[in-house]
């Protein structure tokens, strides 16, 4: 392939497994917000103890460890809430440590790369596909600094690793160092602090099928009443049996509310979760539970009906809709959202978006859309871009996690699948093959809309370029089919090119006398060198 990577095959991307709802805790009672506030502080507490001592475990974790720091849990809660801030504790050290990986990779790759550019002789030019060397000697010395400082990093990150200690903070690393920073975060220390001791709150509880409405610790029965079971400091603040304290407001989720009735009505497992939003000053109450697993259709099933190629940018999806045989169809759809602003308006942008796109996916009758299987990670090294700093804001600024996630549970709830693809060369290849050809009066074409197309193709399995080569032999298809994307059984496909365009007309000469055209060559091998393929419409014929 001439340097060319081995691309790696689409597949269908599983469905979600899992549901997640929420309704407001509206027209709270000071003493409800009382107890709230004090159940959540004493378990929050419970929960950052446990965590500690389980950083301290490290390594040495066991069934016995866990066993015992649940018990300890038991005498100042309840088993199902110790057993809930467990596994909330391991959970958290799981992804630490996770995060603590992925972080002494990050440190690899720009170690490898500095070092590759520091051996190579100053001012050297490099290749398309690596870089060169450094552009003066002052250069070159404070890159031999930043790789002595990253050694450095990797190798107390390494020793981290090894001896099993994670850094973990609840309530967020990045709300603790807002505190040295409230003037630029425009926030004042109550403020701050209002929002850190709501962060390392606890007012979570795990379900169990087979209890009753499905959650012993906090229970929301059918007509929609709340009601927590206390621990046991606690239990003189109940207003209920058996420890319990039961809320005034009525829950009512809009969005899923049936399948939630259904579930806790034949006592099955949702997990609850309730949190206070300090800047608006509401409280919320978030259900979860566990979904089969959607099976996946086949890959051959989702390109029944054709696809639709999505390319992600950093503002916007360009996508276009083909058919089965991997031919375009009508004008390119873009779909722009703005991610600048709080998460909360990010994540609306996107959520608007894709919902635009799914909607136009369901319109034009597809079963699936192809995207593709981004990862940026090691796309966002100062190393590897140098002086490409808005390059690389702009890797960073494409939301390819959450876009997966989202993508694939909205798309579900519509019968859609997604099909992931290798992306690499879609854009380089797109404009290439596609961009010029598809542009007319009526239609402009970005290399955007371009990747669109080699995106869908590729999920097709068709290769990103128009046509193959033309057919030795003769012009039947004796010896395999002209193009790629039209099957067998097209009609039409044996159809001949149209005659070149600029061809001069038939006509009497200059000196009076009527010259003959030439007649077409019977075979390619005999055609005339003038001739020329001319690319015909964009069907499945061509």
């Amino acid at each position: 392939m001439g340097g060319v990577r081995e691309l790696a095959g689409s597949f269908v991307v599983p469905g979600p497994c899992g549901v997640a709802v929420r309704d407001r805790l509206g027209h709270l009672t000071p003493r409800d917000e009382e107890v709230l506030r004090a159940v959540g502080e004493h378990q929050g507490a419970l929960a950052s103890r446990d965590l500690k001592a389980r950083c301290a475990d490290g390594l040495e974790h066991s069934a016995q460890t866990w066993a015992a720091r649940k018990r300890d849990l038991t005498k100042e809660s309840s088993s199902r809430i110790a057993g809930a801030i467990t596994k909330a504790t391991h959970d958290q050290w799981a992804l630490a440590r996770r995060c603590q990986a992925a972080h002494i990779q990050t440190l690899e790759t720009g170690i490898r790369t500095l070092r590759h550019r520091l051996s190579l002789p100053i001012g050297d030019p490099g290749t398309k596909r690596a870089a060169g060397g450094y552009r003066s000697r002052s250069e070159w010395f404070r890159k031999s600094r930043r790789l002595a400082a990253l050694e450095d990093r990797h190798a107390a990150a390494v020793a981290e690793w090894q001896a099993g200690r994670v850094r973990v903070v609840r309530g967020g690393r990045r709300l603790l160092n807002t505190r040295h920073h409230l003037a630029e975060a425009r926030l004042t220390e109550e403020q701050w602090r209002q929002r850190w001791e709501a962060e390392r709150w606890f007012l979570a509880a795990d379900g169990e099928s087979g209890k009753r409405f499905g959650n012993e610790t906090i229970r929301v029965i059918p007509d929609g009443e709340v009601s927590i079971r206390l621990p046991a400091p606690l239990a003189h603040l109940a207003n209920a049996g058996h420890g319990r304290y039961v809320l005034t407001p009525r829950i009512d989720f809009a969005h899923r509310g049936q399948e939630w009735a259904d579930r806790i009505t034949a006592n099955r497992a949702v997990a609850y979760r309730i949190h206070l939003n300090v800047d608006r000053g509401r409280w919320y109450l978030t259900a979860s539970w566990q979904r089969p697993v959607v099976q996946t259709i086949p890959l051959e099933t989702a390109r029944a009906r054709g696809m639709i190629g999505v390319d992600t940018n950093a503002d916007h999806f360009a996508a276009y809709r083909l058919d089965r045989h991997g031919n375009p169809m009508g004008d390119p759809r873009r779909f722009g959202f703005d991610l600048s602003g709080t998460a909360g308006h990010r994540d609306a942008q996107l959520r608007h978006a894709l919902t635009r796109l799914i909607h136009w996916a369901v319109q034009a009758g597809v079963a699936a859309i192809g995207i593709e299987d981004l990862d940026f990670t090691t796309e966002k090294t100062r190393e590897k871009h140098g002086r490409r700093k808005r390059f690389r804001q702009l890797i960073s600024g494409i939301p390819t996690g959450k876009l997966k996630a989202r993508l694939v549970s909205m798309a579900a709830e519509h019968g859609l699948s997604i099909v992931a693809v290798d992306p690499a060369y879609t854009t380089l290849w797109g404009a290439q093959h596609w961009q010029k050809p598809l542009v007319t009066s009526r239609r402009t074409m970005s290399r955007h809309d371009a990747a669109g197309i080699a995106i869908g193709r590729r999920a097709l399995g068709y290769p990103v370029r128009r046509r193959t080569a033309p057919p030795p032999h003769d012009r039947s298809d004796r010896a395999g089919h002209r193009t790629a994307q039209a099957g067998p059984g097209s009609r039409g496909r044996e159809g001949t090119r149209p005659p070149a365009t600029d061809r001069p007309p038939a006509g009497p000469s200059p000196n009076g006398t009527r010259k003959r055209e030439p007649s077409a060559s019977n075979t390619v091998r005999d055609a005339p060198s003038t001739q020329q393929w001319v690319p015909d419409s964009l069907t499945h014929t061509g």
